[in-house]
């Protein structure tokens, strides 16, 4: 059971002072959220911070004339009732995600914040029998739908066709040099760097325990070495490449797949039946380099293709002749 679960109130034993105080408070935390937001856009994406910041001000209208009801029927007192002390209420992402958000994401999760308020509560509005309950939920409901509508008007207002693109086509950008450019870099290495040792050992051994067995150390000592050198090159304040945590688990994630990839092929004990679905794999993964290049980094194909396949074929020579000998 989850810890203190058995303690939350069910919606439908609230009373309307008790609705009436929880959509108080969610519009708070919704304003909050909303200014987080902007404050983490606001030095890359101004025009969407500013959409941000309407959107928390309209939160903080709205929230006022709820206020303001609760004042005329209830008085001054407002029950603390937050959104976690009702069992099936919906709930909000942490703010500590903002960090591994991209801007497509923060708008959706802002979209979605939106309808989940508004469908909640049309379907307690839905639920219940009481006339003036099923008033008051209705008119938050109708209250957050225009939210959406707000929403929609602000963006309008401020981020206009040219704006938008502008920021998305930062926000591709940054994603291409944080995470693209370092896994791409990292799969090109793991991939080719590996391909001398592991066939000069299968070539020379003729052995597949053997050769797996260096396969997996080159690869992941290569996705460590790769992962490490990356992250501390760069600290991303000067470049814009951002996170070097973030370019460091790109780079070595991606450079120990590179090796892995026709390393475990050597699982298989018939050495010839594995070293004919390496080659395969190795095929497969200058073939995929190639194309990554041409679709992110607009590397014309032809190109991409010389440049990885030629390579990786003389690196597999060498490792060949070399274990041949």
């Amino acid at each position: 059971m989850i810890p203190g679960s058995g303690n939350r109130r069910r919606f439908r034993d609230l009373s309307e002072q008790e609705i009436l105080a929880l959509a108080i408070s969610s519009e708070e935390d919704d304003a909050r959220i909303y200014r987080t937001y902007a404050e983490r856009l606001r030095a890359d994406y101004p025009a969407s911070a500013a959409v941000f910041d309407g959107m928390a001000e309209e939160e903080d209208r709205h929230r006022q004339r709820l206020i303001d009801i609760h004042r005329k029927r209830f008085g001054e007192v407002i029950p603390l009732l937050r959104r976690e002390h009702v069992a099936g209420f919906y709930a909000r992402k942490p703010v500590w995600l903002l960090q591994t958000m991209t801007l497509d994401q923060i708008r959706g999760e802002a979209e979605a914040m939106e309808r989940q308020a508004a469908s909640f509560y049309e379907v307690a509005a839905q639920r219940t029998t009481d006339a003036a309950t099923r008033k008051l939920l209705g008119d938050l409901a109708a209250a957050e739908a225009a939210h959406e509508n707000s929403a929609q008007r602000l963006e309008d207002q401020h981020l206009g066709d040219d704006a938008r693109t502008a920021e998305d086509d930062a926000a591709k950008r940054q994603f291409l040099l944080t995470w693209v450019q370092p896994g791409l870099a990292g799969l090109m290495d793991g991939s080719v760097s590996t391909l001398a040792p592991i066939f000069a050992t299968a070539f020379a051994t003729e052995n597949t325990h053997t050769t797996f067995l260096v396969g997996l150390a080159a690869s992941v000592g290569a996705g460590i070495s790769m992962g490490f050198t990356e992250a501390a090159s760069d600290d991303g304040q000067l470049s814009g490449r951002g996170s070097p945590l973030k370019r460091g688990i790109a780079a070595g994630v991606m450079t120990a797949v590179g090796g892995l990839g026709h390393a475990l092929p050597y699982l298989i004990p018939h050495f010839w039946t594995a070293t004919g679905i390496a080659m395969i794999v190795v095929f497969i993964e200058l073939w995929a380099i190639a194309w990554i290049q041409n679709k992110f980094m607009d590397t014309p194909f032809l190109r991409a293709t010389l440049q990885v396949v030629l390579g990786g074929a003389l690196v597999f020579a060498a490792g060949a002749i070399i274990g041949g000998g």
